[in-house]
């Protein structure tokens, strides 16, 4: 018998001043600054369900990112699996939502199936940093 190996979720919510709309798109924009697309160095990507990303970072070595797109709802959701050497080979899950709030948008991030170890753990700041830009640059006019 295989045993499973414990993994950990993170969730993160932000308030992005424009509509569920504009924050979708943006989201799936490659050249939006706060999106993980935008930091490559090499970006393929085909946001469509069953289309594929690999995305390569390189900060002192290559740290090549890939994944599906799994569900993709404009405005209110899009999912995803994610895959890097930080994620020990598992497919883990993102999960964007956007729902309504007056004029604004509150966006959630949920990236599930982690490994319960520190290089799953650092997703937390990454997120963290993305979602922060991300909400700061969709605040400019």
């Amino acid at each position: 018998m295989i045993e499973s190996a414990k993994t950990i979720e993170f969730k993160f919510e932000r308030t992005i001043p424009v509509p569920p709309e504009k924050a979708y798109d943006a989201w799936v924009n490659p050249e939006m600054p706060g999106t993980p697309w935008q930091k490559g160095n090499e970006l393929i990507m085909d946001p469509k369900v069953n289309g594929l990303f690999w995305l390569l970072v390189i900060v002192d070595y290559p740290h090549p990112h890939y994944g599906r797109f799994t569900e993709l709802e404009r405005p209110a959701k899009i999912q995803h699996t994610w895959m890097s050497r930080n994620t020990l080979g598992l497919e883990s899950v993102v999960t964007v939502t956007f729902v309504k709030k007056g004029e604004n948008t509150l966006m959630t991030l949920v990236h599930s199936g982690l490994p319960d170890a520190e290089c799953g753990r650092d997703h937390e700041g990454g997120w963290n940093y993305f979602l922060d830009t991300f909400a700061e640059k969709l605040a400019i006019p």
